[in-house]
């Protein structure tokens, strides 16, 4: 390589590939919803390499989330699904950082959210404000 500023290194083709792969399995049950979304009527776009899913009936399973008034949006994987385009548009930077979160723990982040809110709830904690994905994701708002 000549070292122009435009070159791409190997690195920066495999690094993001494996992010990618290491989160695949639970970016595959996150286009599931997308397919849901657009199959009843909902949207689905990409955007910064994640696929963005809302509406149809998304928005009705998100507000049943068990967390006060519901969920906006929720990240599974590379795919954020959200009650509608505007909850994706506000809650963006936070659902980043989910993203970010499942590049790093792959398929067992699931796993890993779910027992710490599991612990915080036996300890009398809030299993979801107090869960340390959470509170990262809020400290990047």
């Amino acid at each position: 390589m000549s070292g122009n500023k435009d070159d791409i290194s190997p690195r920066d083709v495999i690094f993001p590939l494996v992010r990618y792969l290491w989160a695949s399995p639970n970016t595959a049950v996150g286009l599931c919803f997308a397919a849901l979304a657009r199959s009843t009527g909902g949207g689905v776009q990409i955007v910064d390499g994640v696929v963005e899913a809302w509406g149809g009936e998304l928005g009705g399973l998100l507000r049943r989330v068990p967390i006060s008034g519901g969920a906006l949006a929720m990240t599974i994987g590379h795919v954020v699904i959200g009650r509608d385009r505007s909850a994706l548009d506000r809650s963006r930077s936070h659902e980043r950082v989910h993203v970010r979160q499942y590049e790093r723990w792959g398929p067992l982040f699931l796993l890993a959210y779910f027992g710490l809110s599991a612990w915080l709830l036996l300890w009398g904690r809030d299993p979801y404000r107090d869960n340390p994905f959470e509170c990262e994701a809020y400290d990047a708002e």
